[in-house]
């Protein structure tokens, strides 16, 4: 969805989600800042390279490091599922930029939602799967 605020600049909008996690994530034209729940990107995901460069993936892939900044609003889960979260986000509100951009999103795999979750556990079990030590005697 596109949206024009009060002073004219045009931001983008796309929702992630992977595990229990959903993040809302708007791109703004700027200079490359990541911002999560009003943190710096860096301080939020505690410095973790891998979780940076999961969260920026698709502007690199399109070669607009530089040109946006990701405001991202994120609840629920663990800093990997946010951070995956984040990645699809983005790469759908890049789809909304220009659909352009859709194809080498898709190649990368970035608009597919991850659908693993966790197991329920069973009556019976201790947990999803894991029972408790048989005894013969």
């Amino acid at each position: 969805m596109q949206t024009t605020d009060s002073s004219k600049r045009v931001s983008y909008a796309g929702t992630g989600r992977r595990k229990t996690s959903i993040v809302r994530v708007r791109l703004v034209p700027g200079t490359g800042k990541l911002i999560v729940n009003g943190k710096p990107g860096e301080e939020y995901l505690q410095f973790n390279p891998t979780y940076l460069s999961l969260a920026k993936a698709p502007l690199e892939t399109l070669g607009l490091e530089g040109e946006y900044d990701i405001i991202a609003n994120a609840k629920g889960g663990g800093l990997t599922g946010q951070a995956d979260s984040i990645r699809m986000g983005v790469a759908r509100a890049l789809c909304q930029l220009d659909p352009d951009n859709r194809k080498p999103l898709k190649i990368e795999g970035y608009l597919t939602r991850d659908p693993r979750a966790k197991e329920r556990r069973k009556y019976g079990l201790r947990k999803a799967r894991k029972a408790p030590q048989y005894s013969k005697r």
